[in-house]
């Protein structure tokens, strides 16, 4: 039987198969809001027969947003556009919906990637407002200067996490990730490159700790036992004296003690010195030291890209689940492949059951009566 489409629990939550979508920005949002583009974007990954799909980064604040497009959960219109959005989602598909929460601190205020090239928003343009970050060091050298966040501004970004995290409620979501990876607000704590901090949240490996923590805590409190709660982080900085797999240990291992149902292993994204050793199945070993020492299952992710990769993932015990993110954009069946090329059966609505190279054919004649 094949290990890539055998059943998962994360916590209270019950996937069919161990296959999930990453979030990943669509930056089609008005004002923080849903459009009929993720309506459409949503509904494609969530008839791909994946276990999960994980909505892409999703702002607790206006501030929080990385750019201006970005999509955002933290008031009734942007709620309101979500459960619209989801609706029609849903009604087609069975699939698992998570949502990724996320304030990307002093990475946010950007043009979207193809707008001029992406980067800060111009000084003067309408759009842009100033970042927070846990010290008042920019991401690059030419980005305009953040905002040290002080005690209330702690306070307020632990409530901002807490209440969309209600809304995620509200919603009927499956599950929630905190965004502690990729250089965003809760990974700028974590590493001493980005938390030049001297009071309770900065210094030791305790202090930075501290709010990805706290942001946790308060989330779980709020949460029904029927919704799964993980998180994502970037095990490396892959700069000399930054946040590193060690480090990642340690805070994996608080993180399972306090009951977190999933943590999906990433990298990256904090500092434009990175020196990244791409390749295929790259982040792979950082997943399986983490699964060493951790009960809670491992998501692993980064240029899982071929069927037969991803069964050997899970088979030599590198990890407990597979993330695919531009490989299900240029193949949004990528699990319709996977599913043939190894012998299993994923799900997929009726109307799509004649499809036999995706592994339907003996449910087509149940259904039906007939291979017609």
């Amino acid at each position: 039987m094949s290990q890539l489409f055998s059943p998962l629990a994360l916590g209270p939550l019950s996937l069919t198969n161990r296959i999930v979508v990453a979030p990943m920005c669509q930056y089609s949002s008005i004002d923080g809001e849903a459009t009929d583009w993720h309506v459409q974007h949503w509904s494609n990954l969530a008839l791909s027969g994946a276990g999960l799909v994980i909505v892409e980064a999703t702002a607790v604040e206006p501030r929080g947003r990385i750019s201006w497009a970005d999509l955002g959960l933290y008031d009734d219109a942007t709620e309101a556009a979500f459960a619209k959005a989801l609706a029609t989602v849903r009604r087609w598909s069975p699939a698992r919906m998570g949502v990724q929460l996320a304030h990307a601190g002093r990475k946010a205020s950007t043009l979207k990637p193809w707008e001029a090239g992406g980067g800060p928003i111009p000084a003067g343009d309408a759009r842009a407002w100033t970042t927070r970050a846990p010290s008042a060091l920019p991401y690059a050298e030419s980005d305009p200067l953040p905002e040290a966040i002080d005690d209330a501004g702690i306070e307020q970004i632990v409530q901002a996490f807490v209440d969309s995290a209600t809304r995620a409620v509200r919603l009927g979501l499956d599950l929630i990730e905190i965004h502690a990876a990729h250089g965003y607000l809760l990974h700028q704590f974590l590493s001493p490159l980005s938390n030049r901090r001297s009071d309770a949240y900065g210094g030791s490996l305790e202090n930075r700790m501290r709010l990805v923590l706290e942001v946790f805590d308060a989330v779980k409190a709020v949460l029904p036992e029927s919704i799964a709660l993980g998180i994502r982080i970037s095990a490396t900085d892959w700069v000399e004296g930054g946040w590193d797999l060690e480090q990642s240990l340690v805070l994996a291992k608080a993180l399972d003690a306090r009951g977190c149902h999933f943590i999906h292993v990433s990298s990256g994204g904090l500092h434009p010195a990175q020196k990244i050793a791409a390749g295929p199945g790259y982040q792979l070993p950082f997943a399986e030291a983490i699964r060493r020492e951790v009960a809670m299952p491992v998501i692993a992710v980064g240029m899982i890209t071929e069927p037969r990769q991803a069964e050997a993932v899970l088979v030599d015990g590198q990890a407990d689940a597979v993330a695919l993110a531009r490989a299900m954009l240029f193949e949004p069946r990528w699990p319709w492949r996977a599913a043939a090329e190894l012998g299993a059966q994923v799900a997929s609505p009726p109307q799509y059951l004649r499809c036999a190279p995706h592994g339907q054919s003996k449910l087509l004649q149940l259904a039906t009566g007939s291979a017609g």
